[in-house]
Order: C-alpha cells, then sequence, then structure tokens
C-alpha cells in the first residue's frame, strides 16, 4: 500500500517537471513576434500640404553682364528750363554787300519851308529843354547815354526793392562802370541821403560778388570789392561817397532803380 502511494507520487512529480520544462521553452511560451517576408510595394499616397518655408539661403555670385538691349523710341518733350545767364558779347559780323543804287531824288523846293522847319527846331529844342527840366528838377531822374536812374524814396527790404523796380519796367541799378559809380554816388548825396541798396549780392563766384543779373562782377570796370564776410549780410549798398559795403538784406532803406533807354521811352514812363 506504501510503495503504491510512493510511485504515484513519483510519477505525478515527473509529470509535472516535464510541464513546467515545456512551458518554459521561447518556442511555445515566448511573447515576441517575429518579423515575416517583405510584401510587394504599395499604392503612390496622396499629396501631402505644402511645408513651412525656410530660411533665405546666402547670395549668390554675381553673374555675367547682359547684353545691351536695342535702343528705345525717343521720349516726350520735357518741359522748358530755366534761362541760362546771359553770354558774353560776341564778335562783330562780316560787314553786309552793299544795297542796289536807289532812284534819284526829286528837287526840292524848300524856301518856303525854311521859316517853317526854322521854328520847329526851336520849338525842340524848347522841349527838349523842358524835358530835361522835368527829369533833373521835378522827377529827379538822372541819366547816362544808355540808362535811367531813378532814386525811390520808398523804404523796403531788399527783395521787395528788387521786386518793385522790375513792377516799373527796370531793376535794381548795377554800376559797371566808375563814370556811373560815381553819378549814382552824387545823386545820393543831392537827395541827403547816406546810402541806398543796388543791384549787387553776395555770390558764388571769383571775387564773392555778382549782379541780380546773373553777370559777375568781375566783368565791370568799376574797381574792386573786399571779400565778402561771413559776419555781414548777402546785399550790397552804396553810399554817398562812392563807397559801397555789405548789408543785411532783410534791412529797410531807399534803393536806385535803372532803366535801359530805347526809342520812344520818355522819363515820365518809368514812375
Amino acid at each position: 500500500m506504501d510503495g503504491r502511494n510512493f510511485s504515484r507520487n513519483l510519477f505525478l512529480f515527473l509529470f509535472l517537471c516535464n510541464v513546467y520544462l515545456y512551458c518554459t521553452t521561447t518556442e511555445v511560451c515566448s511573447n515576441s513576434i517575429l518579423p515575416g517576408s517583405k510584401g510587394y510595394p504599395g499604392e503612390v499616397g496622396a499629396e501631402g500640404e505644402e511645408g513651412r518655408m525656410g530660411k533665405t539661403g546666402p547670395p549668390g555670385q554675381r553673374g555675367l553682364t547682359g547684353r545691351y538691349a536695342e535702343k528705345g523710341e525717343m521720349g516726350r518733350i520735357g518741359k522748358m528750363g530755366p534761362n541760362g545767364m546771359r553770354g558774353d558779347k560776341g564778335q562783330d559780323g562780316i560787314n553786309g554787300l552793299p544795297g542796289l543804287k536807289g532812284k534819284p531824288g526829286t528837287t526840292c523846293d524848300c524856301g518856303r519851308y525854311r521859316k517853317v522847319v526854322g521854328q520847329m527846331n526851336i520849338n525842340i529844342n524848347k522841349l527838349k529843354n523842358a524835358v530835361k527840366f522835368l527829369k533833373n528838377v521835378v522827377l529827379g531822374i538822372k541819366e547816362t547815354e544808355k540808362m535811367f536812374y531813378l532814386l525811390v524814396t520808398e523804404a523796403r527790404r531788399y527783395r521787395d526793392s528788387l521786386l518793385n523796380c522790375k513792377l516799373r519796367g527796370g531793376s535794381l541799378a548795377m554800376p559797371r562802370t566808375t563814370e556811373t559809380k560815381t553819378l549814382l554816388a552824387d545823386y545820393i548825396r543831392e537827395a541827403d541821403l547816406t546810402h541806398v541798396f543796388i543791384g549787387l549780392k553776395v555770390g558764388v563766384t571769383e571775387v564773392g560778388y555778382m549782379y541780380v543779373d546773373g553777370n559777375s562782377f568781375l566783368n565791370s570796370t568799376v574797381g574792386s570789392l573786399q571779400s565778402p564776410r561771413m559776419d555781414k549780410g548777402d546785399c550790397v549798398q552804396l553810399d554817398s561817397t562812392g563807397a559801397w559795403s555789405q548789408v543785411d538784406c532783410g534791412t529797410t532803406q531807399y534803393y536806385i532803380c535803372e532803366f535801359v533807354k530805347i526809342k520812344n521811352t520818355s522819363a515820365t514812363s518809368v514812375l
């Protein structure tokens, strides 16, 4: 009886040992899955969304110079620019050919006209003297062979003086010879004044001054001027002694206008 129980227990022990060994092998109890064989290629997928823009790369090397293009069409004519500075006087041209001989004139019987012509000459001389008196005494106008000069006794700034002379048909006086400067200095002294504006300003020229019409002071024969000073004004005044000096353009004082003599122009037309 005891031997049978021992045999049964031994058989059960051996059976359990075999079961344990069988379960602990990797072939049966392992959870790992072995990879299968490579499959066939799949179908092409749908196009994905556009990726984000990357960083700007470094600049490339400078390319070769391209070929010149064909000449384009001529552009439209632009607006006319401002008037340039007055040029120097040109040389005299060649004399022209003599004209054709005129027809012979008729004989004049001037005996009866001599008295009338003589009286007309007397009247013309009287008229000239009256005009001269009007210009020199009543109107106070001075003149040279080519110019009228009017001293305006209305105090204005330099810019306003220049504009007023232009409205009268002239410009600020620009003495270009010693004789003209002396005439204007006497004009100032006779009016019991000390100084007036004239048409000369500080400018970027060889001597540092230029006339208001754009011509350089270097081309005149009126004399020399001291180099302009930065602490003085940009405008120029003439005094009763014939000397001129820099003055602030914002000051107000009298001034002299000049007018070019032309045919059929009277002194009263400059007022």
